[in-house]
């Protein structure tokens, strides 16, 4: 199951979600196949293993299936970013655009502490926006960001532009165009 094209196989296409003209990548058909998540799960963390990571980032939501199982393996904390209006604390937010609109992601002003080592994960590197923002939010808390990682990279959104001089992983580049 090691075998990348198995993964980019198991990616679902669905046209017109959630707007009309974008085509998804839906990863449960990935997430149904324990195999295949485990193999998932075992390249990224592999690819990451050498950096010492107090901390794992998801943004809300596909990237918390990827995130925790990370920081599980990695003894790091996990920290949720979310979507706006979903963290009851204290927090920080950034404002991105999406290929069909804005949205805005928060985390709480106390879950990431200055100097601690940070990676960023989501599910899918497309435009960049999500994972700039994402960056963005660590960056103003004072943490260092030591690598972002994707299971889906969209390449011709040149979403890696956004994310400027980082160390980024992705396993699957362009699933299924």
């Amino acid at each position: 199951m090691r075998d990348l094209q198995s993964l980019k196989a198991r990616v679902r296409l669905v046209r017109d979600f959630p707007v009309k003209g974008i085509l998804f990548r839906d990863i449960t058909p990935l997430l149904a196949d324990p195999r295949a998540f485990r193999a998932a799960i075992d390249l990224l963390e592999r690819k990451f293993k050498r950096l010492r990571i107090d901390v794992v980032t998801a943004v809300e939501s596909r990237g918390f299936i990827l995130g925790a199982p990370l920081a599980d393996r990695f003894n790091a904390a996990f920290v949720p970013i979310r979507k706006s209006g979903r963290l009851p604390s204290k927090k920080i937010e950034a404002t991105y655009e999406l290929e069909y609109g804005k949205q805005r992601l928060e985390i709480h002003e106390d879950a990431i502490h200055r100097g601690q080592r940070v990676l960023v994960v989501d599910d899918l590197l497309a435009t960049g926006g999500t994972a700039s923002a994402a960056c963005e939010l660590v960056e103003r808390l004072g943490g260092k960001i030591v690598g972002v990682a994707f299971l889906i990279e969209l390449s011709a959104l040149k979403g890696r532009e956004k994310l400027k001089d980082r160390r980024i992983f992705s396993l699957v580049k362009d699933a299924r165009n």
